[in-house]
Order: C-alpha cells, then sequence, then structure tokens
C-alpha cells in the first residue's frame, strides 16, 4: 500500500481512541528504528513521548525481537496453569528488582487490568471494600481502573462503583495556600489525608492507590516526606498502599521504580509499559510476601486468557536485561540532568511556561496564560478552541512528538535518547514556546 491508502483505511475502519473521528489525521508510518519514525514519503519525526510513555528502548531493539522470534518457535502460547519458562523467569526477575517484602507476580494484559486486578487482590486480602485514590490520576480506561482514575476521563463511566473515593494531590504549584516548604506541605496534604480516612471509617478501606508520580496530569512530583507519611498511614490503619508504576516505572525516572526515589515500600506494586516497552503488552500486579502468603489457603479470585502470554513475557526477559547491558538507568541521569536545566531555562525565558516539573525524562510542561495568577492557558477539562491541539500541532511540523493534557505539554523521550539528540529537539520546543508567547498571551 502507498502511505495515502495506509491512512484512508485507518480512517474509514478504525476508531481513534480519545479523538472525534472526523477530525482524525494519523500519520501512516513505514518504518522506525531508535528514536525515529519515518512516513512512506521519507519524512522523519521524532518520538518525544516514547509513544505513550512506553517505548523506553525505542524502536528496532534486536534483543527483544530475537526472544520474541526464539519463543514463537517453541510454542507462541500455554494457559496461565502451566509452567512456562518466560513466565517463570520474568516473575523472578521481577521480585528481585523489588524490595525484599516483595514475593509474587500476578500478570495481567496492561496497565489498566493490572490497576483493576490490584484493587481487587487488596479487597480480598483485607476484607474491606472501599478504594481510595487521587483527582489528578489516571489509572485506566476500564470499568475498575475508570472509576479508580479522578480526572476526567472517568466521566463516561459514571455513575459509578459505590466505594470509590477521591482525594487531592500534593499539588503545590495549584495549592491556594502559600507553603514555606516542601515538609510544610506535606504536613498539610497528610493531616487532610489522615482527616478524610477517619471520615470515611478506616475499617472499611482496603487500598490508597497512587501513581507514584503523576504522569499524564502533570508529573506532579510528591513533596519530601510525603509518600513515607502515606505509607505510615497505610501501617496505622492496615490499609494496603499500592503504586501505579505502569508510567513511572521502569527507569522513567531514574530509578528502576519510582518509589525507590522515596525510600518507601508499597505492599503492590501495578506495572505494565515499560516491562516489555510495547513490543507485547503485559502488565502485572506484584505483591508482598505477606499478600502472597495469605493466598497459599484463600482462592485469589484472579484470572485471564493471557496472564503471563508467553511471548509477552519472553519480549519482558530481554526487555529487563537490556536495561541492564545498555546502562539505561546511568543515561537517563546522565542525560535527564541536561533536560532539567534546559527546562528551568524555558521557564526563565518564556511568558507562557508557567512551571516544569521533571525527574530523569519524566517532565511537564505547565502552560498558563499569566505567570503571576497562574492562571492556566486553558481551562481544566475544557479547551473548546484547540489551543492545546494546536500547539501540539505546531510541534508535530516540527517532527517533534509528542502529546498534550489539559494545559501541559509533555517532554518523556524513549530512555536511550543521546544529549545531543535532546538540545536538538528542545531546540523546536523553544521555537514553538516563542510562538505562543506571540500567538495566545
Amino acid at each position: 500500500m502507498t502511505g495515502e491508502e495506509v491512512k484512508e483505511l485507518s480512517k474509514k475502519y478504525v476508531l481513534q481512541s480519545w479523538s472525534k473521528q472526523k477530525y482524525t489525521n494519523p500519520i501512516p508510518i513505514e518504518k522506525a528504528e531508535g528514536i525515529y519514525m519515518y512516513d512512506y514519503d521519507g519524512n522523519r519525526y521524532t518520538d518525544m513521548s516514547a509513544q505513550l510513555v512506553n517505548l523506553n528502548v525505542g524502536f528496532g531493539d534486536e534483543d527483544i525481537a530475537d526472544a520474541i522470534k526464539k519463543q514463537v518457535d517453541q510454542y507462541c502460547y500455554l494457559a496461565p496453569s502451566y509452567a512456562v519458562e518466560s513466565r517463570a523467569t520474568l516473575a523472578k526477575m521481577i521480585v528481585d528488582l523489588l524490595p525484599d517484602n516483595f514475593g509474587k507476580v500476578f500478570f495481567t494484559n496492561a496497565g489498566a487490568d493490572a490497576n483493576e486486578n490490584a484493587i481487587k487482590i487488596a479487597r480480598m486480602y483485607t476484607g474491606k471494600n472501599k478504594v481510595l485514590s487521587r483527582y489528578r490520576s489516571y489509572h485506566g480506561s476500564s470499568f475498575g481502573a475508570g472509576n479508580l482514575t479522578g480526572e476526567p476521563r472517568r466521566f463516561p463511566l459514571e455513575p459509578g462503583i459505590p466505594g470509590f473515593v477521591k482525594f487531592f494531590d500534593p499539588y503545590i504549584y495549584r495549592e491556594a495556600i502559600d507553603f514555606p516548604s516542601e515538609e510544610a506541605a506535606t504536613t498539610f496534604y497528610l493531616t487532610k489525608l489522615e482527616e478524610q480516612i477517619n471520615y470515611e471509617g478506616a475499617d472499611s478501606i482496603a487500598a490508597i492507590v497512587m501513581e507514584t508520580i503523576t504522569g499524564s496530569n502533570g508529573v506532579i512530583i510528591p513533596p519530601k516526606g510525603y509518600l513515607p507519611g502515606v505509607r505510615a498511614l497505610c501501617d496505622k490503619y492496615n490499609i494496603v498502599m499500592i503504586c501505579d508504576e505502569v508510567m513511572a516505572g521502569w527507569g522513567r525516572t531514574g530509578k528502576m521504580f519510582a518509589f525507590e526515589n522515596f525510600d518507601v515500600k508499597p505492599d503492590l506494586v501495578s506495572f505494565a509499559k515499560g516491562v516489555t516497552c510495547g513490543y507485547v503488552q503485559l502488565g502485572g500486579v506484584a505483591v508482598s510476601k505477606k499478600i502472597a502468603e495469605y493466598f497459599d489457603e484463600h482462592l485469589l479470585s484472579c484470572g485471564l486468557t493471557y496472564s503471563g502470554h508467553p511471548l509477552a513475557c519472553a519480549a519482558g526477559v530481554a526487555c529487563v536485561n537490556y536495561y541492564t547491558k545498555a546502562s539505561i538507568l546511568e543515561n537517563v541521569n546522565k542525560v535527564g540532568k541536561v533536560l532539567g536545566e534546559i527546562l528551568e531555562e524555558m521557564k526563565e525565558t518564556y511568558k507562557c511556561v508557567g512551571d516544569v516539573r521533571y525527574i530523569g525524562l519524566f517532565s511537564a510542561i505547565e502552560l498558563v496564560k499569566d505567570k503571576k495568577t497562574k492562571e492556566p492557558l486553558v481551562a481544566y477539562g475544557k479547551d473548546p478552541q484547540g489551543i492545546m491541539g494546536s500547539i501540539v500541532g505546531k510541534l508535530k511540523a516540527k517532527g517533534f512528538m509528542t502529546y498534550s493534557h489539559e494545559n501541559m505539554l509533555f517532554v518523556n523521550p524513549p530512555l536511550i535518547i543521546t544529549e545531543e539528540q535532546l538540545r536538538d529537539e528542545m531546540k523546536k520546543m523553544a521555537e514553538v514556546l516563542q510562538v505562543v508567547d506571540e500567538e495566545y498571551l
């Protein structure tokens, strides 16, 4: 097919997610390598969002491709009840990467059903039903994960499932209170959370679920002491602490898992995305030894046809090994430092940049109409004029491929990006931010 034929066929028969179908205009991609994609006319595009913040090792990794081919030659599928080498090996590798309180892994297909099963496990283990999660969160769009989600993508699922309760993120930039320090902010947010726990009834709360670092809702990094404080509240009230590491895990922050930056040990960890980097879809829930032991004598009422799919697990083994082989964490910390410096310079230079937040190669640029008032460039949950789409389009025209959410632009490239590549691409971002200053303020 020609590129135009591929595009027209896609527009005619494929429902594209999160889109008004009439206005979709997908770029037909013929080939991809490293951090670059090429259309059928030979135009090059740079993947500065790692697709959906999952393609951490970039396109065309031969180790992962070879592992998939080898598994195909052995067999492509066996039911979850059989012992499979790639499945067992990957589970052990994941447990070995986690803190010493972890024991087993339940595999899923992706991040949404990882979170679905995490809350099921927490409810079965505790015998309690309520689940607390945050407003500026995204945990998936299936029914359970969608109710766990706090932002507007949950609205089509409402009225929702009883027992899902929301609390506010420690979003210091937009808080009405001017805190003298991060520690003061932490005290405030933890006090409010404990108050809510008591109002909801601690004896009814099974779990507190958090994206360790809020992802698509702004890369909101918890203030000092916040996550240890949540851990302490969970211990105090016998609540399971679940860290959603679907986006923030697998090296994105410069640590293998984001919670390692904050000196905490969760009870459950949901993961997906970077475990295979999208080469084959896979997710999972890692559970503590204590919770794993509970299900030695109690029924684990969780099951999926494709739980621990052999092809996906083979890809996962190769992918996790590649993180070490390619010194990915070292590269993230090295190039991430440069990214932070560039973002801080942009914050000082451009009137539209209200705040920048970054850790490793996980970052967001928050756009505002006025730096003093912090009025967002588009209102929360609303962009009737398509301003953010227009800005993303300007980046796209320069070959800088990323996405926006609310009033945020994201810079989350594959973790293999070099300093030189990053600097080249961020020049394009600078050019677009200048246009935003001139056209929208």
